[in-house]
């Protein structure tokens, strides 16, 4: 039987020819990258001020770095937690500006300028805020992991409901939301206990609205 000269392919020949391919068609990829790499390595600082628990401060930081971790590793301030660092446990929760956020999802440079209230903020062991004293008086922690969120969470809640903020579960967006536990049962639901603290954490919280009910009276 004749053969073929100009057409012979073999498996060996398919294979390399496959793999010559997909090599090339990395390179440009490869070339692409290396115009974003910094020289000599270095990583480039920016400064950020921030005002931190009342007191001002500035420093120079990796653009990459988080609020969370400004907060934990340049602050030294580690009352805020890290937990599942991606925005579903609520543990890293801090207030910015009159809101709360959760620290791990925005950059620090993003807040320049900004006022940030941690947990370190709000009280201190000998002056408790009120919500830290609901959280004490009505056992509102187990682990106490989640905690610091959950009161700094809880704070932001009762001043969002004041400001007439409404929610999810809101009948009348028109209307100021009333305080109610199905308010703060779904406002809270962003922050996460896994030792299931729940139900004092919720005492805890309207023990603290009906004082301020009270005051505003």
């Amino acid at each position: 039987m004749p053969t073929s000269t100009a057409f012979d392919v073999s498996r060996r020949g398919v294979l390399a020819g496959g793999v010559a391919t997909a090599a090339t068609a990395t390179v440009p990829i490869v070339a692409d990258a290396k115009p974003q790499s910094t020289p000599g390595g270095s990583i480039p600082r920016v400064p950020v001020t921030l005002k931190v628990n009342g007191k001002a401060a500035r420093l120079e930081l990796d653009p990459r770095t988080t609020l969370l971790d400004a907060l934990r590793e340049h602050w030294k301030l580690t009352g805020t937690k890290k937990g599942c660092d991606h925005g579903q446990c609520g543990a890293c929760t801090v207030i910015v500006e009159g809101r709360r956020i959760n620290s791990c999802l925005t950059l620090a440079v993003m807040h320049e300028g900004d006022e940030v209230t941690t947990i370190e903020g709000l009280g201190s062991p000998t002056d408790l805020h009120p919500m830290q004293a609901a959280f004490v008086r009505h056992d509102g922690y187990q682990c106490g992991y989640c905690t610091p969120g959950q009161i700094c969470s809880a704070v932001a809640v009762l001043d969002e409901i004041k400001d007439g903020i409404p929610s999810h579960v809101t009948e009348d967006v028109a209307a100021a939301p009333a305080f109610s536990m199905e308010e703060v049962k779904e406002r809270m639901s962003g922050n996460i206990c896994r030792c299931g603290a729940y139900a004092n954490i919720f005492d805890a919280i309207a023990d603290v609205a009906g004082e301020a009910k009270e005051r505003r009276a």
